[in-house]
């Protein structure tokens, strides 16, 4: 573990100002730490280190004369093995794209280099980024930091157990169901999933690209808020004087409270009443759209990933964890007219919720319903696997069909996560809510 990653990306970013760490010496530090980490090549498909150590000379002597170009100039950032690197193999996790070498960076990888960020390594994930357990016998399926015989979450798998383990100081992953907040809330990481759109998916590889996004997977609310504005190419929200007091918070009763684990139900209740402590309004809320929501899934997410990766599924099947390949296959049989139809259904339950909740703040809930599973047990007892990924991504899937952003924060009990929800676009006033929340929370 890096102790100058530990203390995450925009406090490493002011050491780097004063002067007190050189980013130089913190990339060869973290390689040497990733190469003699017990769990180093389960985390990092690759790391970048002739990259990293061009990138880290410069943001050193930009140090040096005061020019800085942001405030994680020089910092290590994790890139989730899915977005472009030029002259790097970027695989998604699948034996199908062994050998893929893109020939230009992912657009939010340009970004954040052009901002002065410094890239170490492309992290381990699910197949084609379609599970939500960060299990994956095709390459290597990063441990949970609480449970090391236990998966991490997916399918930013790699992306967050880098930071957990010190090995970044913070990550980019993906979300499409909840690939960012699943394993943020297992590994106790505050993860973002941005409103579709509102980071550029150009140079992402793709599952199904109207619900795709980025998003940061931070130690702390202030590091994913100039991680979110470091990608976007804006100014980072001042979180200072954030408050709950007074602020109306909504609990969704419809789906997210059933079958919690005792742990995750503890988390969820203990976080509700300091909310409620430190002033927040509280309420309760069944909301039938979203079920209803909910039952669409099938039609539009399989489908969509199918029609995707088709041609090069079927052209070597055997080649795919055979759960993931049973996912893709599960959206073949779906007709035009049933998908556009869903989306019709989805557009007009979108409108409803978002009318339904517009007198609050925030949409609250579970992260995840589950605890970290057995990562053997999942690789003996398909219905296991089955099971529990479905469970695993109930919640956040919850998120992405109702087309908002959405934050998970840790709750202080293991893994376990509180999610907040509020509507498109809306990532600044959400990451403020977070930062109060998390003063609470802390």
């Amino acid at each position: 573990m890096s102790q100058a990653n530990s203390m995450g990306a925009v406090a490493l970013g002011r050491e780097i100002a004063r002067g007190n760490v050189d980013p130089v010496d913190l990339v060869a530090e973290t390689l040497d730490a990733i190469a003699n980490h017990p769990f180093g090549d389960r985390i990092y498909a690759r790391t970048t280190p002739e990259r990293a150590m061009a990138e880290a000379t410069a943001a050193r002597e930009r140090a040096r004369a005061g020019l800085r170009t942001g405030p994680l100039d020089g910092v290590l950032i994790s890139w989730k093995d899915l977005f472009d690197t030029a002259g790097t193999a970027t695989e998604a996790g699948s034996k199908l794209l062994t050998g893929r070498v893109p020939d230009a960076d992912a657009h939010v990888l340009q970004v954040a280099t052009h901002a002065g960020t410094v890239c170490i390594g492309k992290t381990h994930m699910t197949e084609l980024a379609f599970s939500g357990l960060g299990l994956n016998p095709s390459t290597a399926s990063p441990p949970c930091i609480n449970d090391h015989d236990a998966v991490s979450g997916g399918s930013s798998s790699g992306a967050a157990t880098s930071v957990a383990f010190g090995l970044a100081a913070a990550a980019v992953g993906s979300d499409t169901g909840g690939s960012v907040r699943v394993p943020a809330a297992w590994n106790d990481l505050v993860g973002l999933k941005t409103t579709s759109g509102r980071l550029s998916l150009q140079g992402v590889v793709p599952l199904a690209a109207r619900f795709d996004t980025v998003g940061p997977i931070t130690r702390n609310v202030e590091d994913a808020a100039v991680l979110f504005a470091t990608l976007a190419g804006v100014k980072a929200p001042d979180l200072r004087g954030a408050d709950i007091a007074g602020r109306r918070f909504l609990v969704l009763s419809t789906i997210a409270m059933d079958d919690l684990s005792p742990q995750s139900d503890a988390g969820f209740e203990s976080s509700v009443k300091r909310l409620r402590d430190a002033g927040a309004i509280i309420d309760h809320a069944d909301i039938p759209q979203v079920s209803d929501a909910m039952a669409l899934s099938g039609v539009l997410y399989a489908p969509e990933a199918y029609g995707t990766w088709r041609d090069v599924i079927e052209a070597a099947p055997d080649k795919m964890f055979p759960p993931i390949l049973a996912r893709f296959r599960g959206g073949r049989d779906f007709t035009a007219a049933d998908y556009v139809k869903a989306w019709q259904d989805l557009d007009r339950l979108r409108a409803e919720f978002a009318a339904m909740t517009a007198g609050y703040d925030v949409v609250i809930l579970p992260t995840v319903a589950n605890l970290p599973p057995n990562a053997d047990r999942l690789l003996s007892d398909p219905d296991y696997f089955t099971a529990e990924n479905l469970l695993a991504l109930r919640n956040t899937r919850i998120g992405n069909l109702m087309g908002g952003c959405a934050l998970t924060l840790p709750t202080g009990v293991p893994s376990t996560g509180i999610m907040f929800l509020t509507p498109h676009g809306d990532e600044m006033r959400l990451l403020h809510l977070g930062a109060a929340a998390e003063r609470v929370l802390t």
